[in-house]
């Protein structure tokens, strides 16, 4: 498959999303960041492919590692089209002239570097796409924010950020300014959590020039879209305010082909330091394989495309 062709599967997947809107069918927005809570490792392309191929998707793998894993995929089963990074190896000039020079480091100096050289499609298959052993669960959050909660303070820190509480905002949850925020006291863990997330997401989205080019509407809409996405991801359920906000992107479409990447790359960051770190035989991505149907099963790909940064 071409490199435009994968670019054109991608815009359309957005555009999608689009047309959806502006037909009223607002459910579909709400997959897709559903999609982001999900994948929150995968680049925005790969979320957007996911998202339009299989909605409901919720774990997705190559054959060769659902295999592994003890389970097989049923037959007649279509994959998912994703793209995954291409990484090959080359000297560089620099290390042949150094070689050239000094034949002492000629070892160490032939060391070809890595890179990446492209992407290709592949195929993946989501959990319910397939048969077999159960695979090991973690512990589901419900409304319980323990662990998450602290990991989201020290977060905040490090950004730079100020944290402070208050009752005189109130009626307001909480306030973003200028590298502080402000909370209301006496909210619930899961109330102060989500609110914290929607805070933390205006100082990442809306700090420097990004703020005087868009609306107060357009803030609120992209700081409770991450929220709702973050909380989404480990299981919390934050009311309805969410849902409130994301209709406000209806019959939007400009807006939200603009908001949507800003979105799901500030959800990513936030995802990715609250997450307890899994087992190091976990933390990748598992291995890709390149089969269109169960029926096919030729030799699986070796990149993951989990973390990869698709050009577009």
């Amino acid at each position: 498959m071409k490199l435009e062709e994968l670019k054109n599967r991608t815009k359309d997947a957005v555009d999608y999303l689009v047309q959806s809107l502006e037909s009223g069918q607002s459910e579909v927005l709400t997959q897709y960041l559903g999609a982001m809570a999900r994948f929150h490792t995968y680049s925005f392309g790969n979320v957007m492919l996911i998202a339009r191929q299989k909605p409901d998707a919720t774990n997705v793998a190559g054959i060769r590692t659902w295999n592994s894993l003890g389970r097989f995929v049923k037959r007649g089963e279509k994959g998912i089209l994703i793209l995954a990074p291409m990484v090959g190896y080359r000297r560089s000039r620099q290390n042949e002239i150094a070689t050239d020079i000094n034949t002492d480091n000629a070892a160490d100096e032939r060391k070809p570097e890595q890179q990446l050289v492209g992407f290709r499609a592949v195929y993946v298959f989501d959990i319910s796409q397939t048969e077999g052993q159960e695979l090991p669960t973690l512990t589901e959050v419900q409304g319980d924010v323990s662990g998450y909660r602290e990991r989201l303070f020290e977060f905040v820190q490090s950004q730079g950020v100020e944290l402070n509480y208050s009752e005189r905002i109130a009626p307001a949850k909480g306030l973003s300014h200028g590298g502080k925020i402000t909370l209301l006291s006496g909210m619930q863990p899961a109330e102060e959590f989500s609110t914290l997330v929607h805070e933390i997401g205006h100082e990442m989205l809306h700090r420097g020039d990004r703020r005087t080019l868009t609306t107060k509407k357009v803030r609120e809409t992209e700081a409770e879209a991450v929220a709702f996405v973050v909380c989404n991801a480990i299981e919390l359920q934050n009311g309805t305010s969410s849902a409130d906000y994301i209709q406000l992107w209806h019959g939007d479409a400009n807006l939200l082909r603009e908001s949507l990447e800003a979105v799901q790359q500030t959800a990513a960051v936030i995802l990715g330091a609250i997450t307890p770190k899994p087992d190091e035989a976990q933390e990748s991505e598992p291995s890709i394989s390149e089969p269109g149907s169960a029926a096919d099963s030729p030799p699986p790909m070796a990149e993951s495309a989990a973390a990869e940064s698709v050009p577009f």
